[in-house]
């Protein structure tokens, strides 16, 4: 089985190949050749040098080939795993860094930083799609590309129920709700509902049993692990659900912008910095490029949503969650659920079907879906509370305009084009002004393509 990675160089490639390597499953549908596509043969060159140690002493290892041609990449794959960014991280340090020089939030995926990030990806990711469609029409598409639930949707637009969203949160808000309550997290079953990093958990069931209620109402429990932390038992009670960690966004905008605008440096500032270091040493070709990789990875799990732990008590994260992998092991299931059909139920990003009353069909949405050599397919997640349907439906009227603007016909309907970003930006909930979505959208230069 032959997989191919868009964004191959990018910094979490390992852990990609580190799931491979770890899959003891049946050989027919085991991955057997792995293409890294991507445009800097730098990086290509350098995460190729970590691949390479994580392969010593192992025989089945996949074997690797690196290319900056998107058709070769393409060719004879039977799943592309897209991971791909657009502008690279100094693109999403500019994202971050001018919607705060609005006193508004600069994020990666949420808010306007979200939006300007893909009004970027959009007509990258919409290119892409077209040439899978001519080159590999059979291939099954998983999407890790952020904003993961509009460039999903775009893509779909293209290549049809057979691109997939994964995103790492819900599985890892989901196993560490059932450690809270002392339960197996692969014994359990969770009902969840949302968009991407727009969602929340609101059954945990064991042995046939709902554990969540039991779960907010134990404090000690409950402020246990990292959204606990985040959001605090007395309002994770008043919801009377656990939100995905993106939505402390949401929730405490005002404490995050606070946080983020006196650290040093955004998320995305760190980030460039701290890769461009590993970059220059694994690429040098000394040896020791996979311990060069871990110590960044360990740094980099370490201070993930520092910003929102500082605002809540500047507390550290478990040991259990610094491990780094998640969506690396989804992408893996859900190649195994295809290829063997192995039935497996997996949280993911896919057309809605009737899976959330309210709305339509089209819209991707990330819920629990059964998998198996048919795809994905939404299970029914019942009746949503009314404040939760009304964010996603604000959400989702944001993502349509951010795919309008990227799919309008450059240099043919400018007008068009800034009108459909002006409204994605400005009708978010954390943008509090069209003048300042204005000047967002005029400082980035994101429509001009």
């Amino acid at each position: 089985m032959r997989l191919t990675v868009l964004g191959g160089g990018g910094f979490r490639m390992p852990l990609v190949y580190r799931a491979l390597l770890d899959d003891t499953g049946d050989a027919a549908g085991r991955c057997t050749d792995l293409v890294l596509y991507d445009t800097d043969r730098g990086r290509l060159d350098a995460i190729r040098a970590v691949l390479a140690e994580q392969a010593e002493g192992r025989p089945t290892a996949p074997a690797v080939r690196a290319t900056t041609d998107l058709d070769e990449a393409l060719r004879g794959a039977d799943f592309v795993f897209s991971a791909i960014r657009v502008g690279g991280l100094e693109g999403r340090a500019r994202d971050e860094r001018i919607p705060l020089g609005e006193g508004v939030l600069g994020q990666e995926t949420v808010g306007a930083g979200g939006v300007l990030y893909g009004l970027r990806t959009l007509p990258v990711a919409l290119r892409i799609a077209e040439r899978i469609a001519a080159v590999a029409p059979d291939a099954w598409v998983i999407n890790f590309t952020n904003p993961a639930g509009m460039v999903t949707e775009a893509m779909q637009r293209v290549l049809g129920d057979r691109v997939i969203g994964i995103c790492d949160s819900p599985v890892g808000l989901c196993r560490r709700a059932a450690r809270a309550l002392g339960a197996d997290p692969d014994r359990a079953g969770y009902d969840y509902v949302g968009l991407n990093h727009l969602g929340w958990l609101r059954r945990v069931v064991v042995d046939g049993r709902d554990r969540l209620p039991e779960l907010l109402g134990d404090t000690a429990a409950l402020e246990s692990f990292e959204e606990g932390k985040l959001f605090g038992a007395e309002w994770l009670r008043a919801l009377g659900a656990l939100p995905n960690e993106y939505l402390h966004y949401y929730y405490f905008n005002r404490e995050a912008v606070a946080a983020i605008r006196q650290a040093p440096a955004t998320r995305g500032e760190f980030l460039r910095d701290q890769q461009a270091r590993f970059y220059r040493t694994a690429g040098s070709g000394a040896p020791g490029a996979l311990g060069a990789w871990e110590r960044t990875r360990l740094e980099r799990e370490a201070t993930y949503m520092a910003e929102s732990r500082e605002a809540t008590g500047g507390w550290e994260r478990d040991s259990c969650d610094l491990d780094g992998g998640g969506y690396d092991r989804i992408a893996l299931a859900i190649m195994r659920a295809i290829a063997r059909d192995e039935r497996a139920t997996l949280i993911l990003n896919v057309r809605n079907r009737t899976s959330v009353p309210g709305l339509d069909e089209d819209a991707v949405v990330e819920v629990p879906c059964l998998v198996d050599a048919g795809g994905a397919r939404p299970l029914a997640t019942g009746a949503v509370a009314p404040d939760q349907l009304g964010l996603m439906l604000s959400l989702k009227a944001v993502e349509r305009s951010a795919i309008e603007a990227a799919t309008t016909e450059p240099g043919t309907d400018s007008v068009i084009a800034r009108g459909a970003a002006l409204r994605a930006l400005a009708l978010h909930p954390l943008v509090d002004s069209v003048k300042v979505a204005g000047r967002i959208l005029d400082a980035a230069g994101v429509l001009a393509r």
